[in-house]
């Protein structure tokens, strides 16, 4: 039997916690093995049963749940990381990715694309609330970066095919889905992804669709998930 996919909860709402739970159990490849109530408790039981999948509010009563992304992330970096948050301001969310989020629903999505989100964070994309996905990646396009300049010889340095799935991905698509728009297998996908990813020199999602925005590649005024 394939073992389910491992998952914690920390929400300080209990009725809360318990929609969350019934929307997860729809899926009976998941497992809710946990639930916390602060951040202290929650960082404690990532601690202890090493789940596979975090969902996280940011309103706790004793810690910020963007401080608590980045102890979960730098202690336990195995481990994936998805908000799940009444908040839908663009720089929390921008936050929670630079934390060590790769999902962010607002709670009111929650019951529609719940599931899809955790599949894609599960897979190792990144998942943003179609709501707000567009302010995220146009902010993600102005905030300042340690090197202003964008590296264009990395861009340069790509295939043709590496430029166009760099596009795809930056769009918001995830591997599995640029195979298919390109007739690809995953796997190739997959190698197309990590060679872009290794050529431009950046490490998530998030600075990817940020690097194509300041090329240019995208328009961040068009931009759809």
């Amino acid at each position: 039997m394939t073992e389910k996919i491992r998952i914690l909860l920390i929400d300080d709402h209990p009725l809360f916690r318990e929609g969350i739970k019934s929307i997860i159990e729809r899926n009976i490849r998941y497992e809710v093995i946990g639930e916390a109530g602060t951040a202290g408790h929650g960082l404690q039981m990532a601690r202890e049963i090493l789940p596979d999948l975090v969902l996280v509010d940011l309103s706790l009563p004793d810690k910020s749940g963007i401080e608590l992304i980045r102890e979960i992330y730098h202690l336990l970096p195995q481990i994936r990381i998805m908000v799940v948050s009444m908040h839908s301001k663009i720089d929390y969310i921008v936050k929670a990715f630079q934390s060590g989020a790769t999902g962010y629903l607002v709670k009111d999505s929650a019951s529609e694309m719940l599931l899809q989100g955790i599949d894609h964070v599960l897979k190792g994309d990144y998942y943003m609330d179609p709501s707000v996905s567009h302010q995220v990646v146009k902010k993600l396009a102005t905030v300042p970066s340690k090197n202003a300049a964008v590296n264009t010889s990395g861009y340069d340095a790509l295939t043709l095919r590496e430029q166009e799935v760099l596009v795809m991905l930056a769009e918001g698509l995830s591997a599995k889905q640029v195979a298919d728009k390109l007739f690809i297998s995953s796997k190739t996908a997959e190698n197309h992804r990590s060679s872009i990813m290794r050529k431009l020199d950046v490490h998530s999602a998030i600075d990817l669709a940020r690097y194509a925005a300041r090329l240019g590649l995208i328009d961040v005024d068009l931009w759809k998930t």
